[in-house]
């Protein structure tokens, strides 16, 4: 049974998978709420799914990229949950979840290849480029949506926030669990450790220390 979960967008989902399929399938309510929101979630799935932490045999996690603080939550609860249950902890870029779904979902719509843009803040987007079957090519990479204007189709909630950039939006905003789950249980991802994505700086960082005056 692997348990899989991303924050890497304003919204957490948890999914499990039975080795078949996805039987289970939750995205949280409320955005923003990572470190409130989570666990709840993580123990309301094994809950639907009639099992407890000992059954899992896998955590999968999105690695994003994302904001500093969100990425932290999953992947310290990976983390965790990997060391206290003795089970391996396999990390995907998020990114590469959503190009995985819009290849088994929009089939032909892609057959020129495509890209994911997900939103960065900042007024930026994370961006990297897929093959029709979901295999990334190249990025990701963070920049101005002017920058990185493309006709091509895009995939991520990019596409909805800067349609002047990306004027062929389509298909899912945000990555999910349950894909996250079918990616990492087919081996159509790179697997990485549970180390986070940032491709920048966080939004929050310490002010430096004033040098000492000369004496």
């Amino acid at each position: 049974m692997l348990l899989t979960f991303d924050t890497s967008s304003p919204q957490v989902c948890v999914a499990l998978h039975d080795g078949d399929d996805v039987v289970v399938d939750l995205v949280s309510e409320r955005t923003m709420k990572h470190g409130e929101q989570l666990a709840p979630l993580i123990e309301r799935a094994l809950a639907q799914a009639g099992i407890v932490r000992q059954d899992l045999t896998a955590i999968g996690v999105g690695a994003g990229p994302g904001p500093f603080t969100g990425l932290r939550v999953g992947l310290v609860t990976a983390r965790t949950l990997g060391f206290v249950l003795e089970l391996p902890v396999y990390a995907a870029c998020s990114l590469d979840v959503l190009a995985v779904e819009a290849a088994d979902t929009l089939g032909e719509r892609l057959a020129g290849g495509f890209v994911v843009a997900t939103d960065a803040r900042r007024k930026e987007v994370y961006l990297a480029s897929y093959d029709a079957d979901g295999a990334r090519l190249e990025g990701p990479v963070v920049d101005k949506p002017a920058v990185l204007a493309t006709d091509r189709p895009v995939v991520g909630e990019g596409g909805a926030l800067y349609p002047e950039a990306f004027p062929a939006a389509l298909g899912p905003q945000r990555p999910g669990a349950g894909w996250l789950a079918r990616a990492i249980a087919e081996e159509r991802v790179e697997l990485m450790d549970p180390e986070p994505l940032y491709l920048r700086r966080p939004d929050a960082v310490a002010r430096a220390v004033p040098a000492a005056p000369a004496t």
